[in-house]
């Protein structure tokens, strides 16, 4: 996977990150999400490599990037902080502005980015997700079953990392299962680079810091955000999988935050770059193509 690209470590804010880089054209730094690394690009990135220039790291903590120690304010896996991470990021990579795209928890990361670098983000592709009071707010007892991760994540240590600790592989698998519309489209090598990545204890605890901050200081932060009104400046694409949003308003979700907004979904699961890598390449490039 990823031949042809380049492999770096670069130190940031606390951060050492594992970062993959390629291609040529306008910078756009794409962010994966949990239980998952940078691998969740290999199949989109030599299709966008040819128009952009890709960054793709692991996110703090996660796959083979150290991140902060957590602590019991949440705020070092605040997706505010990460945030300023990955700026950092890009600013030592050169690149002042930059296209962003993020799935899952990268896509939140992502929304804090738009929201706090307004002048340094050109666009932004939010991939299967809705923004995080929007989960919490309107979360029913069905949500609350189907999101149970959001929960369990952030039960406080040691309990999921010593649950999960006790057999990764198999908790990673259970969630592509249950979230994948079609798990077969993930490439066993691939999997293999989730499993292994989540056998090391760091990275669950890394984890689980993040979820915990997910339903603590993201909601404060982000609460905060909108009582002061603020919105994200640049333009905003919504790409989601039909599968798992069958019936959710994923758009509307979003109108609170963005004037600029476009919305697609796509005929899949949770995993969009991995179980339709060709559409999302096609709707992230017209997409970045269109407004940058």
């Amino acid at each position: 996977m990823f031949e042809g690209f380049h492999r770096h470590r670069v130190e940031v804010d606390g951060a050492s990150l594992a970062v993959v880089t390629g291609g040529t054209g306008p910078a756009l730094l794409l962010l994966h999400g949990f239980p998952q690394t940078h691998v969740i690009w290999h199949q989109v990135a030599p299709m966008l490599a040819r128009d952009f220039t890709l960054v793709m790291p692991d996110l703090p903590g996660y796959g083979d990037s150290n991140g902060p120690v957590p602590d019991a304010a949440h705020r070092h896996y605040a997706k505010c902080h990460t945030a300023r991470i990955m700026a950092g990021l890009m600013r030592e990579l050169g690149h002042a502005r930059f296209l962003l795209a993020g799935h899952d928890r990268g896509g939140r990361v992502g929304f804090r980015l738009a929201l706090d670098f307004p002048d340094r983000i050109r666009a932004f592709a939010a991939l299967d997700i809705v923004p995080t009071l929007a989960v919490w707010e309107n979360m029913g007892w069905r949500e609350a079953l189907a999101t149970y991760h959001w929960q369990f994540l952030a039960v406080p240590a040691p309990v999921p990392e010593r649950m999960i600790g006790h057999d990764p592989d198999f908790y990673i698998d259970h969630l592509i299962e249950r979230w994948a519309g079609d798990a077969a489209k993930l490439a066993p090598e691939a999997r293999s680079a989730y499993r292994a990545a989540f056998r090391k204890p760091e990275v669950i605890a890394a984890a689980c810091a993040d979820y915990r901050a997910g339903a603590s200081t993201d909601v404060a932060d982000d609460r905060a955000s909108r009582d002061a009104g603020q919105r994200i400046q640049c333009p905003v694409l919504v790409l989601w999988g039909h599968y798992l949003a069958e019936g959710v308003s994923v758009a509307e979700a979003w109108r609170p935050w963005a004037d600029d907004i476009r919305d697609q979904s796509l005929p899949c699961g949770h995993f969009l770059a991995e179980e339709e890598p060709v559409a999302t390449a096609a709707a992230l490039r017209d997409f970045f193509q269109q407004v940058a």
